[in-house]
């Protein structure tokens, strides 16, 4: 069954996708326009500006970022299944659409205020989640780490390249890919 997307998401989806080819900045409206087919004055009865696009892309992914951790923790697990809860469903969010998780990543620093010190905010939450189960780990003697915020750093950046070579149709599926991050990551951290 094929979707119909209005005009206005088709407009979200075709930036989308530009703005991780070119970047926002390099990406014009008359890109878009070109790209959609259509006259670029016409793009702004649908939208106000491209910024409000990388908003929208932006604030969307941290939903579903907060969405996924917050369905996949269970309080009561050790810090080692919580960690590996985690790090699976941030590589679920990534994987579902590379393009948004691309924009999401990098382009965040061209919006402007207050929704940039917003982003941060939410960043700075999301990655609170991650150091809280490091804590509760190194408390409860399952990880040995010199610093927690190092460690939680080092999870995400090995977690948030995926976008530029994951392929649906590759050797190993987004759980597939989870499990042997996890596994990695986890391998690293465990006392011995």
């Amino acid at each position: 069954m094929e979707v119909t997307l209005s005009r206005k998401e088709q407009i979200e989806h075709t930036a989308t996708a530009l703005f991780k080819k070119r970047g926002f900045s390099a990406t014009s409206m008359r890109d878009l326009a070109n790209q959609l087919g259509i006259e670029a004055a016409s793009i702004y009865s649908h939208i106000k500006s491209k910024e409000e696009i990388l908003q929208r892309v932006c604030f969307r992914m941290a939903n579903e970022f907060f969405e996924a951790i917050d369905q996949a923790d269970v309080r009561d697990a050790s810090a080692s299944q919580r960690l590996q809860a985690a790090i699976t469903a941030h590589v679920k969010v990534l994987t579902k659409n590379t393009e948004a998780s691309a924009v999401f990543l990098h382009e965040w620093r061209h919006l402007s205020e207050p929704h940039h010190a917003e982003f941060l905010a939410l960043r700075y939450r999301y990655e609170e989640h991650f150091r809280e189960i490091i804590r509760a780990g190194i408390k409860a003697g399952e990880f040995k780490v010199p610093d927690e915020k190092f460690a939680v750093l080092t999870i995400l950046s090995a977690l948030n390249w995926i976008h530029t070579w994951y392929k649906p149709e590759g050797k190993m599926n987004a759980e597939e890919i989870a499990a042997n991050l996890a596994t990695m990551l986890l391998n690293g951290l465990k006392q011995t």
